[in-house]
């Protein structure tokens, strides 16, 4: 799995050309770009590796606020804290499209610009990659762990965004007035191989393996001549 860089869909964006001149020059200018890769760093905005067609040249440590969809200011033009909710949480990352929501419409609850619209690209997602380096990070707690949805904003802009300041409307599935999520925050570490009898499957050596408890079952129901218990 990738560790602080992965691939990106081939998406065709404008980039800002102050973007290219660190802030210095190229305001209210646009240039022809393509989606190449995402790099994560914990603590900081994720960064946009981008083609760039008329230069034959490829820029890297983009932040989401340098693209908008159409070569023009957008409006509202949102803040790069409006536009990515979280900082990246760990350097493993992966892209993922999820195909099931993927033609639904989006609505994501900014920081200060209220609800805006828009459609689903894909979705960046964090995990601590290196089980022999400490895990300082929350990207795998229950309760801390976010996913950033990539979403291309009606505005003209791009958002990352996670799904609890999301909602998914789907014009079959979704009712013309659905509930308002009365969801808590997931806080239990579910597993499935403790906190329960043991299974004592270590000196079971068929195919078709029993468990401690299914063994017992057997022998009592030979016992009581009983073969159907």
């Amino acid at each position: 799995m990738a560790c602080l860089i992965t691939n990106l869909p081939s998406q065709e964006v404008w980039v800002r050309k102050e973007y290219l001149t660190d802030h210095q020059s190229g305001h209210g200018e646009f240039g022809k770009g393509v989606w190449v890769s995402a790099k994560s760093i914990p603590g900081r905005a994720f960064y946009f590796e981008t083609y760039l067609p008329e230069y034959a040249a490829m820029y890297d440590k983009l932040p989401i606020s340098a693209f908008v969809s159409e070569p023009k200011t957008p409006e509202p033009d949102m803040t790069l804290h409006n536009l990515q909710f979280w900082n990246c949480m760990d350097y493993g990352v992966v892209a993922v499209q999820k195909q099931f929501i993927g033609s639904m419409h989006y609505e994501v609850y900014t920081r200060d610009y209220g609800p805006q619209t828009g459609t689903y690209i894909c979705t960046l997602d964090n995990y601590h990659q290196d089980p022999d380096a400490i895990d300082y990070a929350t990207s795998e707690n229950p309760s801390e762990h976010k996913s950033h949805n990539l979403i291309e904003l009606d505005n003209g802009q791009f958002c990352l965004y996670p799904n609890n300041r999301t909602r998914i409307y789907d014009n079959s599935l979704t009712p013309e007035e659905p509930k308002i999520p009365d969801f808590k925050v997931s806080t239990v570490y579910y597993q499935v191989e403790n906190g329960h009898d043991r299974d004592g499957l270590g000196n079971d050596e068929n195919y078709f393996c029993k468990t401690a408890k299914e063994r017992q079952n057997i022998d009592e129901n030979d016992e009581n001549g009983d073969i159907n218990k």
